[in-house]
């Protein structure tokens, strides 16, 4: 069994009944030692005041030892958990020594928590702005080259102007398209990218997003399936505009990542209230470490592959932002030279009124 915790007023109780009876006795002893008469009355008269006397005594001295020792511990965490600087009261028919203690144990949890989301959040910054400096730096040593060897060259020979030209020209498209995923990022975390939210037919919508990636899926051999069972229009609330780049986004990203005359299939599944979408692709895949991270900003499973295959490295980060702005959730499930399957959710319309 364990003692229960002791409180300052109980301290000085107990304290306070032991120094009266311990007087009391002393007294006692001197009287009956010097033969002097002992008047009860008075000595037990004497025991509740002496007591009361004692505890006072005592009591005033724990509390005043534990305001001067405790009050600036006591204030700093008060001041951190509730964000004022008033000194809270200290209450002596409370265990104060056991509050504090969890008060301080709490504190330092709290503490390393933050230290840790700090230290995460560091970690974040400094791989955001070391890839962030690649995206741009590629693209910008590319024109620069290219304008350089424009000056260097032969002015007469306009075919090679051309030909370096176009491809500034395809490097400055490509900055363009990152700092324009930069500012749409930035807009959904900080709230002030509005949707339009509407009724719309998801299959219409998923065969048109096919049409616009058909020839990047030709030049890979890449064939794009539509899977739909109910062979019926499924009509959701969204946004139409973002629901398509998040479509087109999944489905560059199963190109870029896929295999040569490989195969990339959308598929559909009711679930009651929401619809599930997912994009299969038989590509290269990815380990289970990945997984957790394949949507943030400019994480690339192989970096080397994937720079080469083009791309700001935003796209997947763009299409988690959409759908957590619909209030809704999308995943990724992928094996190592199998195939990666990603999947979200959409509100359904209601077809029918409610009786």
């Amino acid at each position: 069994m364990t003692l229960p915790d002791r409180t300052p007023r109980s301290v000085a109780l107990a304290a306070g009944a032991v120094v009266s009876l311990v007087t009391f006795a002393i007294i006692l002893v001197i009287f009956l030692a010097i033969g002097a008469p002992v008047k009860w009355g008075w000595f037990l008269l004497y025991l509740p005041f002496g007591f009361f006397i004692a505890y006072r005594i005592i009591y005033i001295f724990i509390e005043r030892f534990l305001y001067r020792k405790v009050k600036i511990i006591y204030k700093t965490i008060h001041s951190f958990q509730t964000k004022t600087e008033t000194t809270p009261r200290i209450i002596m028919g409370t265990d104060i020594l056991g509050e504090i203690n969890e008060k301080v144990e709490e504190w330092a949890e709290e503490k390393i928590r933050e230290v840790k989301q700090l230290k995460a959040t560091e970690n974040f910054r400094k791989d955001f702005i070391g890839n962030l400096a690649h995206e741009l730096k590629t693209p910008i040593f590319n024109i620069q080259g290219y304008i350089d060897t424009l000056l260097d060259s032969d002015l007469s020979d306009a075919e090679l102007h051309k030909k370096f030209l176009e491809k500034a020209a395809a490097n400055c498209d490509r900055l363009s398209d990152l700092i324009k995923d930069l500012d749409q990022i930035t807009l959904f975390e900080s709230g002030r990218m509005p949707l339009s939210i509407g009724k719309f037919d998801l299959i219409e919508l998923a065969k048109k997003t096919v049409e616009s990636v058909e020839q990047q899926a030709k030049d890979k051999r890449i064939t794009i399936l539509i899977r739909h069972p109910l062979d019926k229009p499924i009509q959701v609330l969204a946004d139409r505009n973002r629901i398509e780049q998040v479509l087109i986004n999944l489905l560059i990203n199963s190109i870029n990542y896929g295999r040569e005359g490989g195969e990339t299939r959308i598929r559909f599944y009711d679930m009651e209230d929401n619809m599930l979408i997912e994009v299969v692709d038989n590509g290269i895949g990815m380990t289970k470490e990945h997984l957790p991270r394949v949507f943030e900003r400019f994480y690339r499973v192989d970096k080397s592959r994937s720079r080469n295959a083009g791309g700001s490295g935003l796209g997947l980060a763009i299409c988690k932002h959409i759908i957590e702005a619909h209030q809704q959730t999308i995943t990724v499930r992928s094996t190592e030279d199998v195939g990666s399957t990603f999947a979200f959710t959409l509100k359904k319309a209601q077809t029918k009124s409610m009786q």
